[in-house]
């Protein structure tokens, strides 16, 4: 009985401490920030009478993007739970390489995220270490990655998806700005914005041709507004690697 007191004792002061690191330094503007982010999704998704599932993937997507763009570790527990609702958005619309992105690269990644950013918080922030990579290795990242769009983007024009190659440059671009986060980099950011662009026109063709996911369509605006803003931020607290 003693024994087990002691443990929930034990899990009560680890989840207390995990809490207040997670809620320290927040600053007046990314409070503001990220409740007009959420208002702005459940506005043109009621507007708009979106599904639920959108609505869910919309809101959790954008946590998630604003508590990375933090530092924050909480980021990969709503990006975990977004990419299974934004997978099962993705496959009605036919974006077969969203699809596969999230289920089979960006929901094991969470795990990995949430593991490797443990062995490099700021314990005084609370907020994980930023840093950037060198310009020789950032041209290499940039290399790779666009030989990997023009070969899956053969694949999926293979397969009978809609906009292959743009669905390609989200993928790809996507895959390698996912490790860049895991890694704690800076250039994710400028990955992140090019994702950001191409998904945005991605599901406003969607959209324009009947399709009811407004509240994707914003979350990917938001997600372009927080990466310039963390671009930004990231580049003035990082570190070169």
């Amino acid at each position: 009985m003693r024994e087990n007191n002691m443990r929930e004792n034990n899990m009560r002061e680890k989840l207390s401490e995990y809490l207040k690191s997670e809620l320290y330094g927040w600053k007046p503007l990314e409070v503001t920030w990220l409740a007009v982010a959420t208002l702005i999704i459940l506005t043109l998704s009621i507007y708009w009478k979106d599904n639920l599932v959108g609505v869910i993937s919309a809101l959790t997507g954008v946590w998630c993007v604003i508590l990375t763009g933090k530092g924050k570790r909480s980021s990969f527990i709503w990006g975990t739970i977004n990419v299974v609702f934004y997978a099962i958005t993705a496959f009605h619309a036919k974006y077969y390489g969203e699809v596969m992105l999230n289920l089979l690269y960006y929901f094991p990644m969470n795990f990995v995220g949430w593991f490797a950013w443990k062995k490099h918080m700021n314990e005084t922030t609370g907020e994980v270490i930023k840093q950037r990579l060198s310009g020789k290795r950032s041209l290499i990242t940039y290399a790779v990655t666009a030989l990997g769009i023009f070969l899956y983007g053969l694949v999926l024009k293979r397969l009978g998806g809609n906009l292959p190659f743009i669905d390609s440059m989200s993928t790809v671009v996507s895959i390698t700005a996912q490790i860049l986060s895991v890694w704690r980099l800076t250039e994710q950011w400028v990955l992140w914005i090019v994702v950001d662009v191409v998904t945005i026109i991605m599901w406003g063709v969607n959209f324009y041709h009947g399709g009811d996911n407004i509240a994707t369509l914003a979350m990917w605006s938001v997600y372009l507004l927080n990466a310039i803003i963390m671009f930004i931020r990231w580049n003035k607290e990082a570190k070169t690697r």
